[in-house]
């Protein structure tokens, strides 16, 4: 039997599957198949940024944090002490243009997986990126 395929998502992922219905409905359709991870940090980013754009929209916060903590059921969330060891290779692949992403490069070079984003800062990083209008080719070949 083969491991499941992995993949790792960016806080925007995070953040889309809050607001938006195709991230999570993705991440359903698909968590049994694949294993999605995403650093901490992306996780707390998100609890920051909730609030403000859930506001805007004229939504109660609160329901969205909910949201936050089902996805956080499906995508595993990977604390800082196990991909810290990658932090070096990561910060060269991404310090050019945001060197905020690393955990997000380190938690990739960790788990050997591709990651899922909107943000073109990993583009050229020599990690395999995803964006949502094509991540379902990787996701149905599970």
């Amino acid at each position: 039997m083969n491991a499941p395929k992995r993949l790792v998502l960016d806080a925007n992922i995070l953040l889309r599957g809050v607001l938006g219905v195709k991230v999570r409905s993705f991440l359903n359709s698909y968590g049994d198949d694949v294993a999605f991870f995403s650093p901490e940090v992306c996780f707390q980013d998100a609890r920051r940024h909730l609030p403000r754009f859930a506001n805007r929209r004229g939504f109660e916060p609160t329901d969205h944090l909910a949201f936050l903590d089902e996805i956080a059921r499906i995508v595993e969330v990977v604390d800082r002490s196990l991909y810290e060891e990658f932090e070096l290779p990561a910060k060269a692949r991404i310090s050019a243009r945001d060197p905020d992403d690393w955990p997000i490069v380190a938690t990739a070079l960790m788990l050997n997986a591709p990651i899922w984003t909107e943000d073109r800062d990993f583009f050229g990083s020599g990690i395999a990126t995803w964006t949502t209008d094509r991540i379902e080719i990787f996701l149905r070949d599970a």
